[in-house]
């Protein structure tokens, strides 16, 4: 998965979204890694492989199907620490600060992740994508609190440019029974 790129679509709707995933499919060599509806009924497509065979996948789904899409992106070079916090393999060994941050999209919280883990020396802990959410999505990251902080920022700089953000905060220092309940 290393050095490979990533795209996201989410759709308003399931049938749009199925046929998208069928496009991107036909368009481009790309991999599937998760396609699934969300609450409230959107669906998302998350793909990978070379830059070029996603951007491919991803203009053309936007190109035929862009009256029903909510968000998505392309990420020519991901930050490692996305995938085990998206499956929730992610490994923790010394939390000390928390940063919470809350989008209004699934394609937006890949993008403040990556934005993030880019900044500073954090660790992701989990990407939230939009299970039990209502479409909103979450990501938890660890690390110093200046680290922490920094990071938080860059993710608020580049999603709030879309009017994606929600909300964030930064825990200094959370009690350990918080850690033991999102570890």
């Amino acid at each position: 998965m290393i050095n490979k790129a990533l795209g996201m679509v989410e759709y308003q709707t399931v049938s749009a979204g199925i046929t998208a995933a069928d496009l991107m499919i036909k368009t481009a060599n790309i991999e599937i890694l998760q396609a699934t509806v969300i609450c409230p009924g959107k669906y998302i497509t998350l793909i990978s492989g070379e830059l070029s065979a996603i951007s491919a996948a991803i203009d053309a789904a936007k190109v035929q199907f862009g009256d029903k899409l909510t968000d998505s992106f392309v990420l020519g070079n991901p930050h490692e620490d996305i995938f085990p916090a998206i499956y929730g393999g992610a490994n923790v060994e010394n939390a000390k600060a928390l940063g919470i941050l809350e989008t209004f999209s699934t394609p937006a919280i890949i993008v403040a992740a990556d934005a993030a883990a880019k900044t500073s020396d954090v660790t992701l802990i989990e990407l939230r994508i939009a299970r039990g959410m209502g479409g909103k999505s979450y990501m938890l990251l660890t690390g110093d609190v200046a680290a922490v902080s920094a990071a938080i920022e860059s993710a608020r700089l580049k999603v709030g440019e879309d009017g994606l953000l929600l909300d964030s905060s930064v825990i200094p220092n959370p009690d350990k029974s918080l850690w033991a309940s999102i570890m």
